[in-house]
């Protein structure tokens, strides 16, 4: 044994493993205006932080938006002393690592600058031992307003910029790297926060430590599959060996200085496959990767990883562009939702709202949810449930609404924050697409931004080719290299519904039900390839609004509700079909009801549609999931986790088995849908329905293929109806010997 390798040795076996050390306790704020400390939590965020110590009051309630917005102008400092050991200050790499800085900081450890944070989706990490102490060492995290700091920036471009929702006078959300929400949307209030929002770490290691693991599924057929498992690691020794365990499969492996990239295969059966909700079992395999020394383990990591593979099949076909996900070789019918984030104040999301809000999402039979790109991405708790409830992710990367300053800088460290959430997300089998960003290209085509902010043809060529060096370029060759298993576009949506013809390409926001004005009829005719966006507003229940709206304040035009409505059409539309359908409400109580009446009617419609087209259709997003405040919007989920009347109604609508009546010309049609992956029987009842009673009309029980849509009775109305001539409905009810069953009705006198 040589003497460098005894030494190397020696050195693991008195340092044992890899420690990571939370700094969570002793943090302290204030502004640079006041210079009062008061206590802080971290992971938290400066408004939480002034509410905890009485500072301010709720910012939801009533028009406390505005009353706070002093808070977004100020500069605050995050202050901290931790003590490092003497048996800690051994370890040769000591790293300090922040998960998430809200945004504009600067980092100073004993003094002396050690990070200048311009990102709040980036890991900031380096090592620190040359500049701690034995003892007490000092942390300082200064943030800058990041108005005050974005409105510098903004004066020296050449160019007025799409700004998303942002309605303010100077609006500087593209200049930082910062939720987009924050600055407000059409559904949520301006609340700039800033803050440590994400844990910060002492990591400290010696001589060898795994940098990451990804695991791909890179051969499958019905019977069994591979899955290529490549772990990075970090040494600095230039000699000696460890032993890599993988899944207790032992290697030597040969130390040098820099990264060290090993490859192993592991090999699965068809029992092992990871389906999505609905489709079969979430199985989910342990994958541990360990290194040792002597039998002393130095670092350790365990992947919770799903066998499964992913395609997107986007071809010509005979009238336009198919847009559908294959799992595991089989076409699957997306159902689902957007999701924003959960609070204006992210550190306040728990793992019980997680919990709550996926389990919602599971038994609403979602298979997908979207992460759109005005949030964040997601903490590691929300991949985790959606991995083991089988909902996949459709994950936008954090661009949204907006044109963006794409110089060297803005680059940098976006294709850093792209590198550092690709790898942290690329092993949960729950990802199932990377989309470049949410509505700039439809934009771009459609808006008319160009004339809008006064770009002439030298100002409009260089914006959109930097657009397309990002999104078309830089982005998806990083994709190439951390995760080119799973398939990536670069916006969404990729065709407009300005025009009918459009709805046979590709993917769709359709909002001509809403923005554009149009009856929910229209949902029938404007049925896309895949539907990624589409809804209508309602409001939360009455006991979700008082707990931030005085009692006296509780009707529509109020201050504190009217300003509550963030969409410019909101109330409007909603009084308008609300009163078309249910009639004028006479209590406030009843409007909030009427409102998600109307909701439900207008999703059952939409969602009806799409599943009856399966096949030409091939997904259905509604907008949106869930709330992150206390207002009216498009959620079918309040921001207390109360359920709208749209969530029942998607819930009976999205069962993998449906069955569905529709009047074409003069003839009734029954049709049933099916999402399972084996055949069904079906008990099918036709009921014809009365001013006085219902009558039985037909009845048949038949198996339904699996994966497809059936008709299953195709007759004339009059036929059927025979001399039951005063009925004005027709209903048809299913069950399954699974459980399943639905109810859909027509009316025959309209």
């Amino acid at each position: 044994m040589t003497s460098a390798l005894l030494c190397f040795q020696i050195n693991l076996a008195q340092n044992n493993s890899k420690t990571d050390r939370i700094i969570d306790a002793g943090w302290k704020f204030q502004s640079q205006s006041e210079l009062k400390l008061r206590p802080a939590s971290v992971p938290g965020c400066v408004h939480l932080d002034l509410l905890n110590n009485q500072v301010i009051n709720d910012p939801f309630y009533e028009t406390n938006e505005e009353k706070q917005a002093w808070i977004e102008m100020e500069n605050w400092e995050y202050l901290n002393t931790f003590s490092i050991s003497p048996k800690e200050f051994k370890n040769e790499h000591i790293e300090l690592q922040f998960d998430g800085l809200d945004t504009e900081a600067d980092v100073y450890l004993n003094d002396s600058l050690i990070i200048d944070a311009n990102n709040m989706f980036r890991t900031w990490k380096l090592d620190v031992k040359s500049l701690l102490k034995l003892g007490e060492n000092n942390l300082l995290v200064r943030f800058f307003s990041p108005v005050k700091a974005c409105s510098k920036k903004l004066k020296g471009y050449p160019h007025q910029l799409p700004a998303g929702c942002e309605n303010v006078k100077v609006k500087v959300s593209p200049f930082i790297r910062k939720a987009a929400y924050h600055f407000g949307w059409d559904w949520g209030p301006r609340f700039v926060t800033s803050g440590i929002w994400r844990p910060v770490h002492l990591i400290l290691w010696n001589n060898c430590q795994i940098n990451s693991v990804h695991c791909q599924t890179i051969k499958q057929d019905e019977e069994k599959a591979k899955v290529k498992v490549s772990v990075e690691l970090a040494s600095t020794s230039s000699s000696g060996t460890i032993d890599l365990m993988i899944n207790q499969q032992s290697r030597k492996v040969k130390l040098k200085k820099g990264s060290i990239t090993i490859i192993d295969t592991l090999h699965y059966s068809a029992k092992d496959f990871w389906w999505p909700n609905g489709s079969g079992e979430q199985t989910l395999q342990n994958i541990n990767v360990e290194i040792r020394n002597d039998n002393l383990t130095v670092d350790a990591q365990q992947i919770k990883f799903g066998v499964r593979t992913i395609d997107l099949i986007q071809k010509k076909d005979s009238i336009g562009t198919s847009f559908s996900f294959n799992i595991n070789g089989i076409p699957t019918f997306m159902k689902g939702a957007n999701y924003i984030p959960q609070d204006l104040f992210l550190p306040r999301v728990s793992p019980n709202d997680y919990e709550k809000l996926i389990m919602k999402a599971k038994k609403a039979h979602f298979n997908m949810i979207r992460v759109w790109g005005g949030g964040i991405y997601e903490s590691d708790y929300f991949y985790d449930l959606c991995d083991k409830h089988g909902i996949l992710i459709w994950q936008d990367f954090m661009f949204a609404g907006s044109m963006y300053p794409i110089d060297k800088a803005f680059t940098e460290t976006v294709l850093e924050e792209v590198s550092d959430n690709v790898i942290r997300l690329r092993n949960h089998p729950s990802i199932a697409i990377w989309c470049g960003n949410n509505e700039i290209e439809v934009a771009w085509n459609n808006w008319g931004w160009q004339k809008q902010y006064g770009w002439d043809e030298e100002a409009t060529d260089k914006l959109w080719n930097k657009y397309n060096m990002l999104f078309k370029s830089a982005i998806p060759q990083l994709l190439a290299i951390h995760a080119p298993e799973v398939p990536y576009v670069s916006t969404s949506p990729l065709s407009n519904w300005g025009q009918s013809a459009n709805f046979n390409h590709s993917s769709m926001h359709y909002w001509g039900v809403w923005h554009g004005k149009e009856p929910f009829g229209n949902f029938k005719k404007n049925v896309p390839r895949f539907m990624v966006e589409y809804g209508f507003q309602s409001f939360p229940d009455s006991t979700t609004l008082s707990t931030v709206i005085n009692p006296n304040n509780m009707y529509l035009k109020s201050d504190a509700m009217s300003k509550r409505q963030k969409s410019y059409i909101g109330n409007s539309l909603i009084t308008k079909h609300s009163e078309e359908l249910f009639g004028k409400a006479n209590t406030f109580s009843e409007y909030i009801i009427n409102s998600q009446r109307t909701q439900a009617n207008a999703y059952a419609i939409a969602i009806k549609a799409h599943r009856l087209r399966k096949g030409h259709c091939m997904g259905t997003l509604f907008w949106q999931f869930n709330d992150c405040w206390q207002g009216p919007s498009w959620s079918v989920i309040d921001y207390n986790k109360k359920e709208k009347l749209a969530y029942e109604k998607v819930k009976e609508l999205y069962q993998p088995v449906v069955a569905f009546i529709e009047i074409i010309n003069d003839s009734i049609r029954v049709s049933v849908v099916s999402d399972l992956l084996i055949d069904t029987d079906v008990q099918l009842k036709l009921i014809g329905v009365g001013n006085k009673s219902n009558i039985d009309l037909w009845e048949q029980q038949t198996r339904i293929p699996a994966n497809q849509m059936q008709v299953v009775l195709h007759e004339k109305i009059e036929k059927i109806r025979q001399s039951h001539i005063n009925l004005n409905q027709m209903r048809i009810e299913m069950k399954t010997a699974e459980g399943f069953g639905s109810s859909d009705q027509i009316e025959l006198n309209q």
